[in-house]
């Protein structure tokens, strides 16, 4: 069964504790159910060259600090494929590693999709010598896999400026990250890959949504799995703490 593409808004990795968004990534899976394995691009792993993880049982990456130990100590158990590592490795040429695991990019957000840990997952890495265009025609690649059973998603932000961000519950979105996570939203609604890929060109003041590219480039791999006319919804549309985009997208 064909499987759609996802790109989430993963936000702060306390989301993995629970928190507004969880609720939309959980009727997620449900609808989805069960795939025969993810591949996931993260923001949180950038590589010189390109890589994919290749073990058995991956490690749960605690890369960040100063959160509750509770986090710390959280483990998201999910198989990974040596399978589905060297079919990824032969369609884009990645390096099969076994130097990275499931960062809080991958596991916050998929313990609530599948919260028993049972779906394969590998991660294939962000190559930071890669240009936009470059990723986008990469990521065109994994389209097969689709037909396969399996899930391609992204996991970053639409907007992500921390420098900006605001503490306080209930913090109003500041204008210029409305605007650009608008602007994003109605690029997939069009089609319009070309405007994601220039997404300096995208919206007035881009840069401050998107200061450096780390948690954009996931988008690109989502909307390289579109097919002209195919359908496109999105989940979890807020800005969260005024500079921080926790939307979703749903291909297919």
């Amino acid at each position: 069964m064909r499987q759609p593409a996802v790109f989430f808004g993963h936000g702060s990795p306390m989301n993995a504790l629970g928190g507004p968004y969880g609720a939309a990534w959980r009727a997620l899976g449900e609808a989805i159910g069960k795939p025969n394995g993810v591949v996931m691009i993260s923001a949180h792993w950038e590589t010189r060259g390109l890589g994919v993880t290749a073990q058995e049982r991956p490690e749960t990456i605690h890369d960040f600090g100063n959160f509750p130990r509770e986090l710390h100590e959280m483990q998201y158990p999910a198989p990974g494929s040596r399978a589905l590592a060297a079919r990824v490795s032969a369609l884009t040429g990645a390096v099969q590693t076994k130097a990275w695991g499931l960062d809080h990019g991958t596991w916050s957000v998929l313990c609530h999709v599948w919260p028993e840990a049972d779906v394969p997952i590998v991660q294939l890495s962000l190559n930071s010598e890669l240009a936009a265009r470059q990723h986008y025609d990469l990521a065109k690649a994994l389209k097969p896999l689709r037909d396969e059973g399996i899930v391609i998603a992204g996991s970053g932000d639409f907007v992500h400026n921390l420098r900006t961000w605001k503490r306080e519950d209930g913090a109003e979105p500041y204008a210029w990250a409305t605007g650009f996570n608008e602007a994003v939203k109605a690029a997939f609604q069009r089609g319009d890959h070309d405007a994601l890929i220039d997404w300096v060109g995208l919206a007035e003041d881009a840069q401050l949504s998107v200061p450096t590219d780390e948690h954009f480039l996931p988008v690109l791999y989502i909307a390289a799995q579109q097919e002209p006319g195919e359908a496109v919804s999105f989940f979890n549309d807020r800005i969260d703490g005024g500079s921080i985009s926790m939307t979703g997208v749903r291909i297919g």
